[in-house]
């Protein structure tokens, strides 16, 4: 790959929810996606465990001479971007900041919804900078320790996904928007519209960051004109469900061939 890359970073197949949306944004750009499925899931993980596993991340995209990073998982953005900004000269960017100024814009969205792993949630990094933005706000947050794991497994759209969607959500009907706050729940999208009658605006973090990165590479005059050479794909283990998953989501039968197996 180019030294022009974008390096792109998730713990699983998740991340790819964010990586189909840059793509569409910005088609002119080398992409670099390292899947940790080796380590998935993050959201159990203790804090310290996930700043040192986006630490190897980080340190694995750095070496491909890529010219941003994208932390496409909600669990270590949460906690583990704003030190790892301040560690690294890169700009590193994660789901939260962009949404957040999208919601800040939204008048008529004060009264929002956050699912995310119990990481994420245990963190309150969602919340802090929701209120951080915007003082009035109203957040009600949920940890959905089931999704990601069912998302890996490809169980996104029958019934045992419906009725958990249905379980987590049961508190959600009163809400404005509801953030994906993990980029494995856009899998579940269709259901999750099912279950809120599509009433509650549903905040898919993926277009977001996208936008947030197209106006970055254009504030730093980075921006690729050269016709695109491809995405690469790099699995810490490829003997997961990953590839089965993201042919569907990719929409990409010979994405497989995209893939490396990376120890880091």
């Amino acid at each position: 790959m180019e030294q022009s890359s974008i390096g792109m970073f998730d713990s699983g197949v998740g991340g790819l929810t964010v990586l189909k949306e840059v793509e569409k944004e910005l088609p002119q750009e080398n992409i670099i996606y390292l899947g940790d499925t080796k380590r998935f899931p993050y959201g159990s993980k203790s804090k310290e465990s996930i700043i040192q596993l986006t630490q190897k991340g980080i340190e694995f995209l750095t070496s491909q001479n890529v010219k941003v990073i994208v932390i496409a998982c909600g669990t270590a953005t949460s906690q583990a971007l704003e030190e790892k900004k301040k560690k690294y000269r890169i700009p590193i960017i994660g789901i939260i900041d962009g949404t957040v100024q999208y919601i800040k814009k939204k008048e008529d969205l004060r009264k929002i919804g956050v699912i995310a792993t119990s990481g994420t949630i245990r963190s309150r990094g969602w919340e802090k900078k929701l209120k951080e933005q915007i003082p009035d706000i109203e957040v009600k947050s949920k940890a959905c320790p089931l999704l990601a794991p069912m998302a890996e497994e490809g169980w996104t759209n029958n019934e045992i996904a419906r009725l958990t969607i249905r379980e987590y959500l049961k508190d959600m009907h009163d809400i404005d928007a509801l953030i994906l706050g993990c980029t494995h729940y856009p899998l579940f999208e269709p259901l999750i519209k099912e279950e809120l009658k599509n009433k509650v605006e549903i905040i898919h973090t993926g277009k977001l960051i996208s936008q947030q990165l197209k106006e970055l590479l254009k504030g730093l005059g980075e921006e690729s004109v050269e016709k695109k050479a491809g995405t690469q794909i790099y699995l810490t283990d490829r003997e997961t469900n990953f590839i089965q998953v993201a042919s569907v989501l990719m929409e990409n039968r010979e994405i497989a061939k995209k893939i490396e197996e990376v120890q880091i």
